[in-house]
């Protein structure tokens, strides 16, 4: 009884984990298989996340030091200009922050599942996809 609680809850936690992930399981025992699930899901959580570094801050201060020379060049007030900078270097920091932030879970996400295939493969699975 204890091991098909096991099996159920090993199976209900790992069936999100697993989605991408198709396996042929023609002559497969389904303990194994689910063990074997298990282990490599946990092996995948082991990838690292990247950091996104950057931001409204950021680009606010290199976004006034833009302005502020331009500004300079162009014979303009230096404080106006940097005012201008900075308010688009706020934009543009907030955009490019979010947009670091979708590619860096899209790769997290995609090796999460590169090493769920490696470890199934390596232990003898046929990988669908």
């Amino acid at each position: 009884m204890k091991k098909a609680l096991l099996i159920a809850t090993l199976f209900l936690f790992h069936g999100a984990a697993s989605a991408n992930v198709v396996i042929d399981k023609s002559g497969v025992d389904e303990k194994d298989y689910t063990y074997d699930l298990h282990q490599c899901t946990e092996l995948s959580n082991q990838a690292q996340k990247d950091k996104v570094e950057g931001g409204m801050v950021s680009g606010a201060v290199k976004g006034a030091a833009v302005g502020a020379a331009v500004g300079a060049i162009s014979g303009g007030s230096g404080s106006s200009s940097a005012k201008t900078g900075a308010g688009v270097g706020v934009a543009g920091g907030f955009l490019n922050r979010n947009s670091s932030k979708r590619a860096a879970e899209k790769s997290f996400q995609d090796e999460k599942q590169t090493i769920l295939r490696n470890c199934m493969t390596n232990r003898g699975y046929v990988v669908l996809n």
